[in-house]
This record gives C-alpha cells, structure tokens and sequence, in this order.
C-alpha cells in the first residue's frame, strides 16, 4: 500500500507553491494571541471571529494553532456550511460527524430516473435501486461529534451549529489521539503527524498517512481564503516543516499489499467487483476487455454514489448489481478500486460511453445542496484523475473529465431516465484548480466561444426539490448557470424536446442548465447577457462584466454542410452497419431529436470512428470490438456532450470577432 504513518511526509511533485503569507497574514495570526493591536472595527472583529475562535481552541486544548487549521481546512476549507451535514454527515469547519442525525432524511440510490448503467440495447435493461443501510451500522469514523461533546462537555447541537464550539471539539479530538500515542502536548506541529492520522477516522495506516501527508502539505504551502460565511482565516506557510518519525498508531489495520492503479500519493485498496455467472446464461456485474489495446479510453465519469461508503462498498460486490471502477470516501478520501482499468465497468447508462471510460464514485448526495464534499476527497479524486488522465492519455478538460450528467442518452427512449449527478453543488472550478488544469480566459474581448466560470460561491440559483418536489432548495454555491430564451430573467427557460416535458428549476432537471467548464458557440450579446448555441435553440444567460459568469475562448466549431438545412445529432458513435463481422449483430444508428441548423455552430471534440463492444456472453472468446470508417465530432450540445457524423458539418475555427454581437 501507499506508505505508512511511521515515514516522514515525502516531497510533493507537480505541485505548485502557494503565495506565501506575508507580515499583515503573520500578524493576524499572533493578534488573537497576543492581544497587541488596537481593538478592530465591529465589521473587521466579526469577519476574523473564526480565526480567533481557532486562536483559543488552539490556547485551550494546546494544539498547535497551525494544526487545527490545517485540519480544518482539508476537512471544509473552514466554511461551517450553516450548521448542514456533509454527505458523511460531518458538521462545521472541523467535520465533526454525527451520521445518526445526518442521514436520517438520506434517499434512495438511483431514486431519480429508470436509466440502466450498462446502457447496451444488445442486452436486457438493469435498473437495480437500494436504500441506504439503518444508523446502527455506521462505523466509528462517522460519530466523531459524540466523542467530542463527551471530551469538551459542549452539547451536540451547538458542535453542530456553532462554528467555534466545533473548532473546540476538533481541539478536543486532536487533543485526545496525540494523548492516546503518549505524546506530548507539544508546541512544535511536526509532533502531531500520528495524531492527525487518527483523527482522519481511517481503519488502515495507508490512508491515516495519506491524510496527515495531505495536512503537511497544507501546512507547507499555506492557505487564506474567505468562507462561505464571509470569514476571513489566514495560514501562513511552513514550507521547511518535517514530520517527526513516530510509530504507527495501536488499533489501524495494515492492508494487505495489491496491484490497484492509483497514484502514490493517494491511499487505495482492492475490493474487487464479480465477473460471475448466475442464473440462466446471465452474467455481472461488468465485462472482461483489452483497453487501452483494443479500443481508447477517452472519458472519466464523475459520478456520486447517492448512499454512504459502506453500503456502496457492499454493491459493487454483488454480482447481480451493476459496477463502477472506482469509489472514493468523504470522511478521508480513501480509494476503492473495483474494477481494472483495461475491463469496462456499467456504470454510465451508455455503452458506448462505458466502453471508453473510467467511472469514478463520491460519496455523496446530489438532492442535498448542503451536503457538501470534503476537500480530502476532492483532493484525492483530482489525484486520481490526474494519474488516469497522465498513464492514458485524456485531455484535462470538460468534454473528457465529464459528470454522469453529461453522458449522453443513447437512444431516444433513454433520455428521460439518464442521471443527473454529481449535479449543480459538485465544484468543478475547484476539482479542475486542484488538477492544475484551472480554466480561464483564452481568447480576447470578442472571442467565438465562452467557457462557463461562475464564482462558485457567489453564484446561487435557485433550485427546487432537494428536500420535496416543488420546494425550495436551501441557497447554495454552484457551478452551474441558468439559461432563458431571452435577455430576460422573467422570459420561459429552455427546453429539452429530448425530455418532452415543461422546465423546471427542479435541481434534478438539466434542461437549462450549463456547467463550469463547458464551452459553446456564441449567438449574441445584450447588454449584460450572453446567448449561446444550445440544443438547438438560442439561449440567454446573464454574463455581467463586473461579475461574469462565463470567459471568453477560441477553439474549433461544428457547422452544418452548406446546402444542408439541419444535420442529425447522436447519443453514441456506433460504425455502419457494413463494419461488422459476421455473427456480430449490427447496432442501428439512431438519431436523437435533436438537430443542428444551418448557421448553428457547436464546439467540436475529438474526431472519432464509429466503434462498438460487442460483449454479451460471459466466455470472453466472443467479444470483439467493431471499428467503422465514418468518423464523428463529439460536441458540447447541451448540458450533455453528444455527436455528428463528420459527413454532415464543417469543422471551423471560432469566430473572433464581434459578427453575432449586438447591443
């Protein structure tokens, strides 16, 4: 496994050094302490509260003060999230859990739509659906707020809804482990490494070291930020900070040592999903194959696993479920691999899609706005990807890194049914800082395209149906923008002729809704709005200059054929018909409804042929891949990615000058 509490923390590659802290960060971390500086404006004391709350959790459990920063802030990055649970049920800056009350409201897997994973027409439709496991099965590493209230005597509802008394009770935690390994209460952050590897909750050494390597990192590089509470918290960098060599802590498994593909940075561990036969010729839970051999991997899939680790660990194990390649745990983001990378998991709803990806699991909960990602698994996740994006070969972007909600459906009928997660709360701007791949500005004032990028935490549409159909969802940060059919925020929302129904806000509807990341053709400008090209139609979003929601960018566009009034869009790019040998059951090319017109432009991905999996018996002798002449164009068409053939478009540079503006 991936190293081992008793190391020092090894060097970060790749990684880039934060701004150091200068003097006026320094000093607003001794202020606190020192009580030296003249008594602060009202407005200046209540934006520094929590750095003084951390000040004086830090004096009264003697922690160091940089520590329990640290922690903090790869628990939550110091936000509070309003008293809300995470999606491990964790509570406050410090993610103290107590999941007995977190999950209580949790819902089902896979409640939303009847999508089937595999997504294979060849063979018969799953639509597996389970429920999250009864309280009494959580583990240890989800009732942390418990222990802390007995070791500060502070009530559990002020741990979970008063920010200060929560930093105290992760004070008390930190306290206790570095008691527990019968070592001092030392002033010095590099004594703390055992300590903060059993406060991670982790059952194994490999991830308790993975997660104290993550806080020495943080230490090292420094952080300051603003939380979502308006709160200012500085921490200055260590960068010559080491670790001190201690022993492993008493009562953490060793893992056993296995052949996962993960990066060595992260922890991870082999728990294998079933390639087994049952029943009558029927098989699961996912395909025996040869990539990157016999066809690319091209996608990775971020999904959310909608219940909590264990019982999804439990899933994947069953063979008459369906399979993910990856699963990745909130409380300290330890990665389960399931299935090899050179097999194809169900996962995606599309075969084409599942052929050509790698899934990849969060613990989480789309419906729950406040149920809020750890920064320990999005940072493990990005590491992941970042490995998986480097061994084989797939761009860092938003047409290659895409969420469940972006897979296409396959066929008409599927459309309805195809999932919607990691959802509007999932924080791709920050996922694709921590790939070091940020997005940003790449064309001039007039540039053809646009890349989505709101400020995450400002940005706060209005969703409904998180908790009951048809009620407001709590405001929330998100990645996501709105779209209208005019330059006006009363004019009616786009539609999706794909879904056949009206528009909603509803946070599980995508109809119109774009994602951070994405990119599309411009249309037009007006005033401070900005319409793009968009299933079809033309769509309105607002795009102010004093707070965009969208950059300007250059690349290339799909147009259809001159003489062509519209050209067919697709869920999948399967080869013609004549491709395939015989005893291998051609696939129809079906067209969704939707269509490009003339004078449309799209942004165009890779060109690809036309390939199928064909891989419907359990004795692998039968499978072949089918590769066709006819290549595609992927695009950004709507908030799903899909295709054209390349027969039917021109493909173009974008536009840079102003042709479609107007004011």
């Amino acid at each position: 496994m991936r190293g081992s509490v008793t190391e020092p923390v090894p060097a970060r590659h790749g990684r880039r050094t934060r701004r150091t802290a200068g003097a006026v960060a320094s000093a607003a971390l001794l202020l606190p302490l020192l009580g030296a500086a003249p008594p602060p404006s009202t407005s200046a004391a209540s934006a520094e509260a929590l750095q003084r709350a951390f000040a004086s959790a830090a004096t009264d459990y003697h922690v160091p003060q940089s520590v329990l920063l640290a922690v903090s802030y790869l628990q939550s990055r110091w936000d509070d999230h309003g008293g809300a649970p995470s999606v491990s049920g964790g509570y406050g800056p410090m993610h103290l859990t107590d999941a007995r009350t977190a999950l209580a409201t949790a819902t089902e897997h896979f409640a939303e739509g009847t999508e089937d994973p595999r997504g294979d027409s060849a063979r018969p439709a799953l639509h597996p659906r389970v429920k999250v496991p009864a309280d009494s099965a959580l583990p240890a590493r989800l009732k942390t707020l418990t222990k802390a209230a007995g070791l500060t005597g502070i009530p559990a509802e002020r741990l979970r809804t008063d920010p200060a008394a929560n930093v105290a009770g992760g004070a008390a935690l930190l306290a206790a482990a570095q008691k527990g390994l019968g070592r001092p209460l030392s002033a010095d952050p590099a004594d703390w490494y055992g300590a903060i590897a059993l406060f991670s909750g982790a059952d194994d050494t490999a991830t308790a070291s993975a997660y104290a390597d993550d806080v020495f990192d943080v230490l090292h590089t420094g952080e300051e930020r603003t939380t979502d509470a308006g709160q200012l918290v500085v921490l200055a960098a260590q960068p010559d900070l080491k670790a001190a060599r201690q022993p492993a802590p008493a009562g953490l498994r060793t893992a056993a040592a296995d052949d996962t593909e993960c990066p060595t940075t992260v922890s991870c561990e082999w728990i294998p999903a079933p390639y087994a036969q049952f029943g009558d010729n029927d098989y699961g839970n996912h395909d025996l194959g040869d990539r990157p051999a016999s066809q690319s991997i091209k996608f990775i899939v971020i999904h959310d696993t909608e219940g909590s680790w264990d019982e999804t660990i439990k899933l994947v194990q069953d063979p008459t479920y369906v399979s993910w390649n990856y699963t990745i745990r909130s409380t300290d983001g330890l990665i389960a691999q399931h299935v090899k990378a050179k097999d194809v998991a169900w996962h995606a709803g599309n075969w084409y899609i599942n052929a050509k990806s790698i899934g990849i699991e969060h613990e989480g909960f789309l419906a729950s706005p406040d149920a809020w990602y750890t920064e320990a698994m999005y940072r493990s996740s990005a590491r992941l990807v970042k490995y998986l994006t480097d061994k084989y070969g797939i761009p860092l972007d938003r047409q290659h890194i895409i969420g469940h909600e972006n897979v296409p459906g396959p066929v008409t009928s599927s459309i309805p049914g195809m999932h919607t997660d990691p959802g509007p709360f999932w924080d791709w701007r920050h996922y694709f800082e921590l790939l070091e791949h940020p997005f940003k500005r790449t064309a001039g004032k007039k540039g053809g395209l646009v890349t989505i990028l709101p400020d995450y935490a400002t940005n706060q549409p209005a969703y409904t149906g998180c908790v009951s159909k048809g009620q407001p969802c709590a405001a929330h940060g998100s990645g996501e923008v709105r779209l209208y059919s005019d330059h006006d925020e009363s004019s009616a929302l786009i539609k999706d002729v794909g879904l056949g129904t009206t528009p909603t806000t509803d946070v599980n509807d995508l109809s119109s809704r774009v994602s951070t990341g994405q990119q599309y053709a411009v249309a037009d400008t007006w005033g401070d709005w900005t319409a793009i090209w968009y299933l079809g139609q033309k769509a309105w979003f607002r795009n102010p200059a004093k707070d965009p929601t969208a950059v300007t960018a250059a690349g290339l566009v799909v147009t259809p054929k001159a003489g062509l009034t519209s050209v067919p869009v697709y869920g999948r790019a399967y080869p013609e018909a004549s491709a395939y040998p015989s005893g291998v059951p051609a696939q129809s090319i079906s067209p969704l409804p939707y269509t490009i017109p003339a004078g449309q432009e799209y942004v165009a991905g890779d060109a690809v042929p036309g390939e199928y999996f064909y891989a419907t018996t359990f004795a692998t002798d039968a499978h072949r891949v089918v590769t066709g002449k006819d290549l595609y164009y992927e695009i950004q068409y709507g908030h799903r990615i899909e295709f054209v053939r390349a027969a039917d478009v021109d493909v173009v540079p974008s536009p840079k000058t102003g042709r479609h503006h107007r004011r």
